[in-house]
């Protein structure tokens, strides 16, 4: 059991965190500075600073957040697949339909896409997939990984410029690319 103090940590990180998401979603990360988080919460300005050491920090904290959801659900997605095309598909719609279903968070991936490539996140998804093909019997699948989570990032940076964005039409499209363009089975 926890006790009050460590709620009350938990509790004053996960608000900076939180605010730290919507600021940097409304502003970008260039423009948003350590008082537009802080404004976002009801924590006393200094408060950030026994968190996070920088704006820099608390922006990993939110990629970090969003990455280890967006991994959760993908690979619970794959792992429920019973064909390889299939698990192909069912990765990549889980992917854009959690870009999409959570407005702070699509504002910020939206906002902020361009640095995401900086390895914070992508390396994880990229060395769990890579497992996954490994354990389907896929050998040499290092650029496979990478080469798919990279078109996912990209297709939902692009997916989030569409109005409604198109869960299904970029889901297609990548299944397609991945099933044909690898000469993998397509069943």
């Amino acid at each position: 059991m926890t006790g009050r103090r460590e709620r009350t940590k938990a509790a004053n990180r996960a608000a900076l965190v939180h605010a730290a998401r919507d600021a940097f979603g409304a502003l970008g990360y260039e423009a948003a500075g350590v008082r537009d988080i802080v404004r976002r919460t009801d924590l006393a300005s200094g408060t950030f600073y026994n968190y996070f050491p920088d704006k820099e920090a608390v922006f990993r904290a939110v990629v970090e957040e969003a990455g280890t959801e967006a991994r959760r659900r993908v690979r619970a997605a794959r792992t429920a697949a019973t064909s390889f095309p299939e698990f192909v598909e069912a990765g990549y719609r889980a992917y854009f339909t959690f870009i999409v279903e959570d407005p702070a968070t699509f504002a910020f991936l939206r906002r902020n896409v361009h640095l995401l490539g900086r390895g914070w996140e992508l390396p994880l998804g990229a060395q769990e997939l890579a497992e996954d093909l490994r354990a389907l019997g896929h050998e040499d699948v290092d650029y496979a990984a990478h080469a798919m989570v990279a078109v996912g990032v990209e297709l939902g940076a692009r997916m989030a410029e569409h109005d409604p964005p198109d869960v299904e039409g970029a889901t297609r499209f990548a299944t397609r690319l991945f099933l044909g363009g690898l000469g993998w089975p397509l069943s």
